[in-house]
């Protein structure tokens, strides 16, 4: 609520400069409502610029430091979905493939089970019990040996996951793996027990390879504070991430608290879940896990897995900026166009040669990850703008842009832009990392005519509010047209 109040506080301070200082210096060539604005946040031109043109135009109606390549957090999602959506269009499948040597007439599997990761970007818990029950289905009932994982669909080198913010275990730091299940995530209830003496913990998906240490304590407190005064922690972080510390003191003042991490090396959650769903299905594990390639590429499935078409799929990208998910796209798109295994060079060369089949200026256009989760990702505004026009000349025009979250509505704009005359107007995606804040999307004017609109401001604090206000002021004067 004080973050709400500031924003308020400062939105108030933005619109009162503006109506009682309406001959004040504005920003050179900024309409007069925003360089108005971008004074009284303290916003120097030079941190601003802005993209605004008719979808069905080639001139802009507002061009502000639009050729500075800038970082653009999350709003380079854009770039990426455009290209994936382009490229491999939006009834494309991943396909998980699981192979045997043999069974017997009772379903039992002497050897080994092998499963293929295809870089599934949305393998979740429901589409994971799907394959196995579609094992189950086929007549498999007991395996001998183990479950082996083949990753040679991706060769992408190992991530320091602490590397961009020091959060190894938050999930948008979890790295690509053509075997990534449910994100590699689990969701931690914390509760205070029925006599008010203790804190109870449970986790879910409740992997049973997965180890809980619950050192939580109950103080007499109300239910405030950072977390909950609960920390999390993968406590093995160099081998297989199996043991989690809870510790802290909760708050008896909660009823119940939930945290969300990353554990587990994707093979060995594979394998936890696969297990546990693999037994309540009524069938039987004997064996551990391994990863290693099939001893070939001519080997015929028993049973594949096909995922969810990326036409939907963009829709949990776009409207809720999953990371992980973006850049599965990129290392598909790369394979697709140049050949298995995917790399990330292939990933960011695709994106480029989509772009520039489709009239996108690509020059000074930076990838580093196309998630937008980089300190050195680089692009203008006016670019960001072409892609949208690009998309909005696309057949799948109408998949892009309900990909992008409905302002007002839901995804990351759900709790913005409540006014009558904003709130489902705009189909936009937002990005933020410290000192970066960035919109983009589509807005349709009072006019009836709907624009492309790319708004980037990388300077001091910008993240802290000071870009959203600003933003919001584009954004208003956009849909005044």
């Amino acid at each position: 609520m004080k973050l709400h109040l500031n924003h308020l506080c400062r939105r108030s301070v933005v619109l009162l400069v503006m109506w009682l200082c309406p001959s004040a210096a504005q920003a050179a060539d900024l309409p007069e409502a925003i360089g108005r604005a971008a004074q009284s946040l303290g916003l120097p031109d030079s941190t601003i610029s802005i993209w605004v043109a008719s979808v069905t135009g080639s001139e802009p109606i507002l061009s502000f430091n639009s050729d500075i390549p800038r970082n653009p957090a999350s709003t380079l999602k854009v770039v990426t979905t455009y290209a994936a959506l382009e490229g491999l269009g939006p009834a494309y499948t991943w396909k998980t493939r699981v192979y045997l040597d043999e069974m017997d007439r009772n379903g039992r599997v002497p050897g080994d089970l092998w499963i293929r990761g295809g870089g599934d970007p949305y393998f979740v818990t429901e589409e994971f019990w799907k394959l196995a029950q579609g094992l189950r289905s086929r007549g498999v009932t007991r395996i001998e040996g183990d479950l082996v994982f083949d990753n040679s669909f991706f060769d992408i080198p190992a991530e320091d996951r602490a590397a961009f913010d020091s959060q190894p275990d938050r999930v948008y730091n979890v790295p690509p793996h053509p075997m990534l299940v449910n994100f590699n995530a689990v969701r931690f209830r914390v509760m205070p027990t029925e006599d008010g003496r203790s804190v109870n913990v449970s986790a879910n998906p409740p992997l049973p390879n997965l180890e809980l240490s619950n050192r939580l304590k109950l103080r007499s407190y109300p239910c405030q504070g950072y977390q909950r005064g609960v920390a999390v922690a993968v406590t093995d972080t160099v081998s297989s991430r199996d043991r989690v510390l809870l510790e802290g003191r909760f708050p008896s003042g909660c009823s119940e608290y939930s945290l969300t991490r990353t554990v587990l090396q994707p093979e060995s959650y594979a394998y936890g879940l696969f297990d546990l769903y693999w037994r309540q299905l009524g069938g039987e594990l004997k064996g551990s896990w391994r990863a290693q390639p099939l001893p070939g590429d001519d080997l015929k499935p028993f049973y594949v897995h096909q995922s969810r078409p990326l036409g939907d799929l963009i829709r949990l990208v776009n409207k809720y900026s999953n990371n992980v998910m973006t850049r599965h796209l990129e290392l598909t798109l790369g394979a697709q166009l140049y050949g298995a295994p995917a790399t990330i060079d292939k990933g960011r060369r695709a994106i480029y040669e989509v772009l520039q089949r489709q009239g996108v200026d690509t020059e000074r256009l930076r990838i580093d990850n196309s998630a937008g989760l980089s300190r050195d990702t680089r692009i203008s505004v006016r670019q960001l703008g072409e892609v949208l026009a690009a998309a909005w000349r696309s057949n799948f025009m109408p998949e892009f842009v309900s990909s992008l979250s409905l302002a007002g509505l839901d995804g990351t704009t759900r709790n913005r832009f409540q006014s009558r005359n904003t709130r489902g107007r705009m189909h936009l995606k937002t990005g933020r990392l410290d000192d970066v804040s960035g919109i983009t999307g589509y807005v349709t004017a009072d006019s009836g005519a709907r624009y492309a609109v790319a708004v980037l401001i990388n300077g001091p604090d910008a993240h802290r509010g000071l870009g959203e206000d600003l933003q919001e002021v584009v954004l208003d004067w956009v849909l005044a047209q």
